[in-house]
Order: C-alpha cells, then sequence, then structure tokens
C-alpha cells in the first residue's frame, strides 16, 4: 500500500480516473492499526480493480481536513478524483469496506 502525503495526494489519488481506495489512519488511532491488516488483505484481493492508499493524518493534517475527514479509521473510495463513499469509526469493518467495494466494483 502506498503512503502518500499532502505533496503527493494530488497526483496519487485526485489525478486518477479508476477507482482508488485511502485509508485515513493515525498511529495513536487503536482502532486504525486493528483494521490496517484487513484493508491489506481487501487490497490483495482487489489490486488489478483499485489502488490502495494509505494517508497518516498526523502528517498530513490539512489535506485530511480538506478531505472532511471527521473521524477515524476512514476508509474512503474515490473515483475520477471525487470521493463517492466512505465508512468511518464503527463502520470501518473489513465486511463493510468489501460492501463498499463490491457495490461499485463488482
Amino acid at each position: 500500500m502506498i503512503s502518500v502525503d499532502n505533496e503527493n495526494f494530488q497526483k496519487q489519488v485526485l489525478d486518477i480516473k479508476t477507482y482508488v481506495i485511502v485509508d485515513y489512519w493515525h498511529e495513536a488511532c487503536a482502532p486504525c492499526r486493528v483494521l490496517m491488516p484487513d484493508v491489506e488483505e481487501l487490497e490483495k484481493k482487489y489490486e488489478t480493480k483499485i489502488q490502495f492508499i494509505k494517508v497518516n493524518t498526523a502528517k498530513a493534517r490539512r489535506l485530511a481536513i480538506s478531505q472532511k475527514i471527521l473521524g477515524l479509521p476512514t476508509i474512503a473510495l474515490y473515483q475520477n478524483g471525487e470521493k463517492i463513499d466512505e465508512v468511518i469509526k464503527d463502520e470501518a469493518t473489513k465486511k463493510n469496506i468489501e460492501k463498499m467495494i463490491q457495490k461499485y466494483v463488482e
């Protein structure tokens, strides 16, 4: 999974014409750390259809604010540079992330 920040978010997420999953996380967020292996499993399963990115909000605070990330963990789905869906906080489970992916990609 590629880590992005303020410097390369535009190029790695907003300029991409296909689907991109962005895992917004923070090292002090225990649910974020627990969820990360599940997101990495989903990346292996869907890597031919979706690009997976992670953003450490501790290092990209303004970016998170600009993307209206209001709680963690947040897993957001982008298409053609627009956020089209997301799962947040307690809803951010492997099952719900996969449901979101399948709604658009499968």
